[in-house]
This record gives C-alpha cells, sequence and structure tokens, in this order.
C-alpha cells in the first residue's frame, strides 16, 4: 500500500538525519484540495531535531525520493500529492479485483467465531436483537473480508424463568389447534407466545399464588419429568426458533452454530463445582465468584443460586469453554448490550483463571439501545415495537413509497424487503458503537441524505449509466486520457482497503458506513459534472472505466454492511 511506503520513506529521511521516531503519523487531509496525505512528524520532532518545525521539513522532502508532489503547509505539515497515474492504477486494480476489492490478509490463516443476535425462544424478538444482528453480521463479513474463515454463532436462551412465565400463560390458554408450519402460522403462534410471556411476566410481579405457580414450572422444565410440560415446551421452543429463522433469511444472517442454555447449564455447572474452591467458593447456601479479589473494579456474581439452579454466569462459563473446545478460534467475539458489559467482565475474569490460554482471545463488542426520534414505543398497528414489528413497518412503508413505479408484485416485495433491510441496517450501523441509536423513521427510509436507500440508490444510478453505455455499444478503458487531472472520486476510491482495514482493526462497522457516504456524495457530484456516456468523447472509456470501480466499491461496502443492492428501484 502507499501509505506504507511513505511512512517508511519518512521513518528512513528522519533516521538520516538522527532523529528516532517512534511513530509515524500520516493521515489523509479532511479536505481532498490540501492533498492526499498529510504527515505532522515535523511539528512532532522539531524538539528533538533542535529546529522549528518547517526548517525540518524542509530538510526531510529532499530525502524522501517519491514521485509525487510533496509540500509544506501551516507551521510545518508536509502534505503529498499523488500522481494521476496512480489513481489510473488504482482504477484498473478495482476492475481486476472485483468482488476481491478491499480483501486484505491480516487474519489469514486465523479462525474467528462472532456470537450474535442471541434472542430467546417464549419472548418477542426486540430491537436489541436487531442491533445484535446488525452488527454482528457486519463484523463477520469484515474479518472474512479480512482473510479469516470466519463462524458465525448464535447464544439463545431456551430455558430459565422467562420461559417458565410464557409457559404459564400457554398452560392457562391451551396450544392453538393448528400445526400447519408455514410463514404465517408460525408469525401467528410466536406472536401468540410472546403475548403470554408478557402477561406471565406480568402474573409472576403482581400475584404471589402465580408467582409460585410459575416457579414451580420453572424447576420442572428443568427437571423434564413432567409429560405434558415438556410437551408445550418443545412446541413452543419449535415455534419461536422457526419464527426467528424467518426474520434471520430476511436479514442475510445464516448461523453455523446454535447454541442453547439448557445445554450450556450442565456444562457450566460441571465446571463451577470442579473450580471449587479454587476459583468459586460456597456463600450463603450459593456458588459465587469473588471476582474483586484479581480485579478492585470488578464484583462478587452468584454462579449457582440457593435453589441449586445455575444462573447466567455460569451458562456463559459452559459455552465461552464449548465454543473454544468445538473450533478453538483464534478469536472468540461476542456482540451484546452495553448493560451486559460488567457481568461479562466477571465471567471473562473466570474463564481466565480456568483457562489462562483463552483469555487473550477473547473480545467483547458492546452496543447501546435503539431509541425513537419521536418518543413514540409502538409500531403502526399500536402494538410494542419489537425487531420484527419495525423490521416489518419500515418494508410496508416503502411497498407504499413505490406504489407508482412500474413494478410487478413480486418485484415491489423484494426490493422492498431489501431498501427496508438497508434502511434499519445502515441506521445502526452508521454510529458508533456502544452509544444508544436515536431512530428516525422517515429519514431512514429516505432516498436522499444519509441513509441506506441513498446509497443503494446510488448504486442503481451508477448501474443505469453503465447499461446505458452497453446499449450505445461504449466499453470501458483504464488507459488515462491525456491532460486528465484526477477528480475527487479517484482521490477517495483508493482509500477502500484501508477502510475495511480500520474497520476490522476497531471492530467499528461505522467507518465504512462513513465512508460509503462520502464515496456515495462525489459520484453524484461527478455525474451531475461529467458526461459519462458520450461516443464523441475520447474521455468517456475511462468515465466508465470509473464508474465501473465505483459501482464495485459501493457493492463491496455495502455488502460489509450486510446490505443487498437491488438491479431497479
Amino acid at each position: 500500500m502507499i501509505e506504507k511506503d511513505i511512512k517508511g520513506k519518512i521513518q528512513k529521511a528522519l533516521n538520516e538525519l538522527g532523529i528516532q521516531a517512534e511513530t509515524i503519523s500520516l493521515e489523509h487531509p479532511a479536505d481532498l484540495s490540501h492533498g492526499d496525505y498529510s504527515t505532522n512528524v515535523a511539528l512532532a520532532y522539531a524538539k528533538q531535531a533542535g529546529k522549528n518545525p518547517r526548517a525540518l521539513a524542509e530538510e526531510l522532502i529532499p530525502r524522501l525520493n517519491l514521485d509525487m508532489e510533496v509540500e509544506i503547509a501551516g507551521p510545518g505539515f508536509i502534505n503529498f500529492r499523488l500522481p494521476n497515474t496512480f489513481f489510473a492504477e488504482a482504477v484498473a486494480e478495482i476492475s481486476k479485483k472485483g468482488k476481491d476489492w478491499g480483501k486484505n490478509d491480516i487474519l489469514s490463516g486465523k479462525k474467528v467465531m462472532v456470537e450474535y443476535t442471541q434472542p430467546n425462544p417464549f419472548k418477542p424478538f426486540h430491537i436489541g436483537h436487531l442491533m445484535s444482528n446488525a452488527i454482528g453480521e457486519s463484523i463477520s463479513r469484515i474479518v472474512e473480508f479480512s482473510g479469516a474463515k470466519t463462524i458465525r454463532a448464535n447464544y439463545q436462551g431456551d430455558i430459565g424463568p422467562h420461559v417458565a412465565k410464557a409457559m404459564w400463560a400457554i398452560m392457562k390458554k391451551g396450544v392453538p389447534q393448528s400445526t400447519a408450519e408455514n410463514t404465517t402460522t408460525v408469525i401467528t403462534a410466536a406472536n401468540f407466545i410472546g403475548e403470554c410471556y408478557v402477561e406471565g411476566s406480568t402474573a409472576y410481579e403482581e400475584d404471589p399464588v402465580a408467582k409460585e405457580e410459575i416457579d414451580a414450572i420453572n424447576k420442572k422444565i428443568y427437571e423434564g419429568t413432567d409429560s405434558e410440560i415438556n410437551k408445550i415446551y418443545e412446541w413452543g421452543r419449535r415455534t419461536t426458533l422457526l419464527a426467528f429463522e424467518i426474520i434471520y433469511q430476511t436479514l442475510g444472517t445464516k448461523f453455523d452454530y446454535y447454541f442453547f442454555e439448557s445445554e450450556m447449564a450442565p456444562i457450566g455447572t460441571k465446571i463451577v463445582k470442579e473450580n471449587m474452591p479454587k476459583v468459586f467458593e460456597e456463600s450463603d447456601g450459593a456458588i459465587v465468584f469473588k471476582a474483586e479479589r484479581y480485579d478492585p473494579k470488578l464484583h462478587t456474581r452468584v454462579f449457582i443460586n440457593s435453589k441449586g439452579l445455575p444462573t447466567y454466569e455460569t451458562k456463559e462459563v459452559g459455552l465461552t469453554v464449548t465454543k473454544f473446545e468445538k473450533e478453538n478460534p483464534d478469536i472468540s467475539i461476542i456482540t451484546t448490550a452495553i448493560e451486559q458489559a460488567e457481568y461479562m467482565k466477571v465471567v471473562e475474569k473466570a474463564v481466565s483463571l480456568i483457562h489462562p490460554e483463552y483469555s487473550a482471545r477473547m473480545k467483547h463488542v458492546t452496543h447501546g439501545m435503539m431509541r425513537f426520534a419521536t418518543g413514540k414505543m409502538s409500531s403502526r398497528k399500536g402494538n410494542v415495537v419489537t425487531g420484527e414489528s419495525l423490521l416489518r413497518d419500515v418494508q410496508e412503508v416503502v411497498q407504499e413509497k413505490m406504489t407508482e413505479r412500474d413494478f410487478s408484485e413480486e418485484e415491489r416485495k423484494k426490493i422492498a424487503a431489501q431498501v427496508g433491510v438497508a434502511a434499519l441496517k445502515y441506521s445502526i450501523l452508521k454510529q458508533a458503537l456502544g452509544g444508544d441509536i436515536i431512530y428516525d423513521f422517515e429519514k431512514s427510509i429516505s432516498f436522499e441524505g444519509d441513509s441506506g436507500p441513498y446509497l443503494q440508490y446510488a448504486c442503481v444510478r451508477a448501474h443505469a449509466v453503465l447499461e446505458k453505455a452497453k446499449k450505445e455499444g461504449l466499453k470501458s478503458n483504464t488507459t488515462l486520457p491525456e491532460n486528465w487531472m484526477a477528480t475527487d472520486i479517484e482521490k477517495y476510491l483508493y482509500r477502500f482497503p484501508e477502510t475495511v482495514s480500520r474497520a476490522y482493526q476497531d471492530l467499528e462497522p461505522h467507518h465504512i458506513a462513513t465512508y460509503l457516504i462520502e464515496l456515495a456524495s462525489l459520484f453524484n457530484s461527478f455525474y451531475a459534472q461529467h458526461q459519462i456516456v458520450n461516443k464523441d468523447d475520447v474521455s468517456s472509456p475511462y468515465k466508465l472505466a470509473l464508474t465501473e470501480a465505483y459501482l464495485a466499491t459501493m457493492k463491496n461496502g455495502l455488502h460489509l454492511l450486510g446490505i443487498q443492492v437491488p438491479e431497479k428501484m
């Protein structure tokens, strides 16, 4: 990469002047007119050299031996302007690599497991699951693009108090009679189970008799000794898992592993008991881990309660060990809501004491909550917003907006699904992780501005240009036209691999989202200023090659965000 070459020559020039440089800062100026790269090394090492920054910069420039324009700016910044030939070569490289453009080998030969989504059977698929899925799927794709074998994992709570609460209400109402398993009946049944969970949760908090009954059901589910409860449990578990699969298909996710709390509970319990009193200890009839003994920032948590039942923490221990035993990943990445950050630190500390070799291989990515710009927390139909209902609402509104377009019903549904998913995913991924997301429904589905549909439309527009050229018999060519001056879009395209690399290093998909919005804006300006398809223009073949390079970059970037590009909109 050109960045590496420039850094290396700066380092060499500093060494020749007797300056020991620990780090070389090389950045892209915010304003493209200021050059393609800029460094502050003259300011950073002026004191060590015993010179003012501009004087040091003047000594450095002749020693760089770079085939490009180099100039001093301001108090001593050094700006680099890449030659036109460099950009033409980048366009040719993009054309050659196609779907591989932007890939790197940071994780070559590595195996990475990414765990995300984590919805619980017997409960609705809520907005937090939608966020976790968007983030986890994007990170999975970025990891793949960085050369790793990527394993997608989903951990689901199919046992515990929430299941008993739903079961309590289902047992009172009765299981729906329909046994057919098509999309409509599965979603209807899953919604019924979700309503039962809400009813059971309310009863548990307000009715002492119901609380006692639900606790008894919970114990029987763990024991698996009641045939009636087992039958209803299997129906509810299967139904909600099928409903989740319908959502995953819409979102474009396919998991390699499904881990369940019911399976992890006995594994985790065994591990906890085997590591007493070395790691865990008894306290008031429960088994706890006093994490603050190892790190004052951590705290004590219960791993097996006084009733002898494993807590979430114990199941997490079982899950972590199981993942490493099954696949032995070089890196294990987990995405969760930020409120689970402290709890996960305690679990990770406990695991590190049992298996020190896992410690450096575990990474935890957190996200905030989704809030609504309107302040309303209900769907279009007046129900509480779930991830599934929000996804459906967005698709329905997009479809309504398309009624005036000349599409078949099948095309309309397909495009609405792709645009709806893009609207939601981009709204989630465009912001840095960790903070809450303010979701604006109308802005998210806009074809203008900072939105997923805007990026899709920017691709469709470029595709239409290329189709027009094809009809007129014009072909692209990466040969640089005579007297061609590099455009802003060329000065941005070559940065895509750097952006992908940074997105992996930081585990932050928003770097890619930000890059794509800027790239789309630059192409729209290029489109407005240049007639791309023109048989009488000798530069038209190169403009077409540039358009192809742009489209390939956009498609690869959107792929990393988990967003599909419709053929037309």
